[in-house]
């Protein structure tokens, strides 16, 4: 989605970050229902995960990289004014959680027996995702504005204290 936005003559359209947004925030309620509906179905049907030691270096791998890429993402999103971008890093964020959630679930039903863990975790993160797709769908993301609007300096922009508690971490 990303790099749609940012090629051609859509670089400095904010006609194409809304697009662009909008349709990050549709990924997001896309995902909602099939994590939820699948974890609720895992959840009823008492549905155990099958264990994998390559399910489980995927999940690590996942648990690992994503958040570094959402990190980026949303680090270039402050810099530039792009809420598309961050809602992209979000998802990025989303992905680390569910691959969180799936190593929780496949070790703790190898380990412990508790096979429930991963759709239950599933149903927080399919509420998650409508929280976000939400935010992004608005356009909503702290340190997040147009970079048009306020002269390229996203801290202008900043209503509250969120800028100041995400630069700080």
């Amino acid at each position: 989605m990303i790099v749609w936005r940012f090629s051609g003559a859509r670089i400095f359209s904010a006609t194409a970050e809304t697009r662009a947004q909008r349709l990050v925030a549709l990924q997001f309620f896309l995902l909602a229902p099939y994590v939820g509906f699948d974890s609720a179905r895992a959840l009823i049907g008492n549905q155990r995960p099958d264990e994998s030691w390559v399910g489980i270096a995927l999940a690590v791998s996942s648990v690992v990289l994503m958040p570094a890429l959402g990190i980026a993402k949303q680090r270039i999103a402050d810099q530039i004014g792009s809420a598309a971008t961050k809602g992209e890093g979000r998802q990025n964020m989303l992905c680390a959680y569910l691959a969180g959630a799936l190593l929780i679930g496949l070790l703790g039903n190898m380990i412990i027996g508790a096979w429930w863990l991963d759709p239950a975790v599933g149903l927080l993160i399919a509420a998650a995702a409508v929280k976000e797709g939400r935010e992004a769908w608005r356009g909503e993301g702290c340190c997040v504005s147009s970079p048009l609007e306020d002269g390229g300096f996203p801290e202008r922009a900043c209503a509250d204290d969120c800028c100041a508690v995400e630069r700080a971490g």
